[in-house]
């Protein structure tokens, strides 16, 4: 059974959550999302200084079970990479909320993020796409 979904982050249709801090946000995959990747077994993370915009691929999850690409929820630049994941992927299956987040981007419009998923819309969406 997937952890509640923090209230205070935005999510994504594709399983992403975002926490906002000023112009920065922290961006990792929700509970739900490593439950069904199953136990992660390598990330790949993006370049610090990296430029994506909102749905570009951001960074490859490999599981036992497949390969998934984390898209970025909104415009910005690569601050900050999680680099405790290239030696324990898995801490994304342990803390997907908390030590398993994977990427820190600088916001090009903060206000973007007002457009994503609360926690109860995405719960809603996941339980309404059957997943």
């Amino acid at each position: 059974m997937s952890k509640p979904n923090p209230k205070n982050l935005k999510y994504t249709s594709t399983h992403e959550w975002l926490k906002i801090e000023g112009g920065s946000a922290v961006c990792g995959i929700t509970d739900h999302a490593q439950e069904l990747l199953s136990d992660i077994v390598f990330v790949e993370l993006p370049e610090v200084g990296k430029k994506v915009s909102a749905g570009d691929s951001l960074a490859v999850l490999e599981s036992v079970k497949s390969v998934s690409d984390l898209y970025a929820p909104v415009d910005g630049e690569v601050e900050e990479i999680n680099t405790e994941l290239e030696n324990s992927p898995e801490l994304i299956n342990k803390d997907a909320f908390g030590a398993g987040w994977i990427v820190k981007l600088k916001l090009d419009d903060p206000k973007e993020a007002e457009g994503l998923l609360s926690a109860g819309e995405y719960e809603a969406s996941v339980q309404d796409s059957g997943e």
